[in-house]
């Protein structure tokens, strides 16, 4: 079985030629070499960030090498979503961001000659076996936090650069988006395979890897938003405090506002600036008693798309990130795709209005949840949302809930939200202690889904599911019970 270390041991050869995962290498050669037997494939991509970046990085991939392919994007993949797959005239199906957790669906087509699946995923492969399986699980890589949908994707864009004669390391800057879009970065950001990646894309001039203030919203944020939106560091007298944001930068020897009484962004600061604020702030954090845990993740790691213009949510990968998924939870994937593969006109100020209205409803669903708290069980604790929160944002506005008044983070979250039609989406998320304790959120919403006929998977950290309406109850008490087997471990 390989491992990251041997990777980055291969990688640090010298090489330039090296495949930025050696262990993916001869998956990802036999998948490319089978995109080029086809006369014509189907693409399907998954629709949050890092499908929409999974799709982008294999479409510009695919039109380089001049394929004849269409693309078709899918909230979930579930039977009804492969059967109409089968139905079409492809002989050959590539899947993105999917496909591994749903090998059990695909497989009886696959066996009734119906297509051949071509997949580029890092969710957990279901109970079945396919020939053409790009996935770093199967080499045991984790598919959580070493590489994402789009870095898979990415990989198998090398391959074919590599069988077409085409340089694509540009397309690894797309896959550090998807990487850091599927929360893969840490306070040292991106490790493992993703390293891989990221090197790929800093030798194509596409990204900037840079020590820096570790917040979000560098680049568009006023200088008070961005410390008082600061969640990452939750600073007394700073965060969520905009008065004292103002207070502190102000007693500050640094010009806070441009010449026309503009608050001035983190972009527009010099490097000293820059360094006097941060050394501030943390001193400030210190002083307050934020745990040392969390002032030293004030600075790390993080990247920027060179070719971006400074000052847009599209130079900063988190800001870029976020973007898609305001694009991808609306049911506009097409605004996604096009603004990935490069328009900056219609496409991108369609995104905006799209972030607009995201934030809003995050803010909004985020309101309601700590209005109304949460129910506890043994082993979890959960909402119902109904209506009241979207089905495609009830995740995020789940993952944003835990630590809030009244919602424990020692326990996984379970978000319900009404899908219509009958059916309910399911969220469910975690965090990395409970991980390294034994939780695996995928194996729990694909259990406890199809117990009451439904079906779901995912990541071990978050996961999600769609059953019956009627069935919540029945779904929880399994949940409840598979989650106290896993956290029980060999007690």
């Amino acid at each position: 079985m390989a491992s990251a270390d041997a990777d980055a041991d291969e990688r640090e050869a010298g090489d330039s030629d090296v495949f930025p995962v050696p262990a993916l290498r001869e998956r990802a050669t036999a998948c490319a070499e089978r995109l080029c037997e086809a006369d014509e494939f189907l693409l399907c991509s998954h629709i949050d960030a890092d499908g929409l970046t999974s799709a982008a990085v294999a479409t510009s991939a695919f039109e380089r090498a001049g394929f004849d392919f269409e693309t078709a994007f899918f909230k979930q993949l579930d039977a009804d979503a492969v059967a109409s797959i089968a139905a079409t005239d492809y002989d050959v199906v590539c899947f993105t961001d999917f496909g591994s957790g749903q090998l059990d669906v695909i497989a009886p087509h696959e066996d009734a000659g119906d297509f051949v699946p071509v997949i580029a995923d890092h969710h957990q492969p279901a109970d079945a076996e396919t020939e053409f399986h790009l996935n770093p699980l199967l080499e045991g890589l984790d598919g959580a936090s070493e590489l994402s949908g789009a870095g898979a994707a990415y990989l198998l864009a090398r391959a074919l650069g590599d069988a077409t004669g085409t340089d694509n390391r540009d397309l690894a800057a797309l896959a550090v988006v998807g990487a850091v879009g599927d929360m893969q970065d840490g306070e040292g950001g991106l490790s493992g395979a993703n390293e891989g990646l990221v090197a790929d894309a800093v030798a194509a001039d596409a990204l900037e890897e840079v020590t820096d203030l570790a917040l979000y919203g560098r680049q568009t944020r006023p200088l008070p938003k961005l410390l008082e939106y600061a969640s990452e560091a939750r600073i007394p007298g700073i965060s969520n405090d905009q008065a004292g944001a103002i207070e502190f930068l102000s007693d500050l020897d640094v010009p806070m506002k441009t010449g026309d009484d503009e608050w001035r962004r983190w972009v527009d600061l010099t490097a000293d600036e820059r360094r006097t604020v941060a050394s501030a702030l943390i001193r400030r954090a210190v002083s307050s008693g934020v745990p040392s845990e969390r002032v030293d993740s004030l600075v790390g790691t993080t990247y920027v798309l060179a070719d971006e213009e400074p000052g847009t949510e599209l130079r900063d990968v988190s800001e870029f990130s976020t973007l898609l998924n305001a694009t991808a939870r609306y049911e506009r994937a097409d605004v996604g795709l096009a603004v990935c593969l490069g328009d900056r006109g219609a496409a991108l100020e369609r995104a905006r209005t799209l972030l607009r209205n995201h934030r809003r409803n995050l803010s909004e669903g985020l309101q309601w949840v700590t209005n109304e708290g949460v129910e506890r069980m043994d082993n979890l604790q959960w909402f119902d949302a109904g209506t009241r929160i979207r089905e495609t944002i009830v995740g995020i506005v789940a993952g944003m809930a835990v630590g809030a008044d009244g919602v424990s983070a020692r326990k996984p979250i379970v978000a319900f939200a009404d899908k219509g039609d009958g059916e309910t989406k399911v969220s469910a998320r975690g965090s990395g202690f409970l991980v390294r304790e034994g939780l695996d959120l995928s194996a729990v919403m694909r259990e406890a889904s199809r117990s009451v006929g439904g079906d779901g998977g995912g990541h071990d950290v978050a996961a999600g599911a769609t059953i019956p309406a009627d069935q919540r109850e029945a779904f929880l008490a399994a949940v409840d019970e598979l989650v106290g087997e896993q956290l029980a471990g060999d007690e």
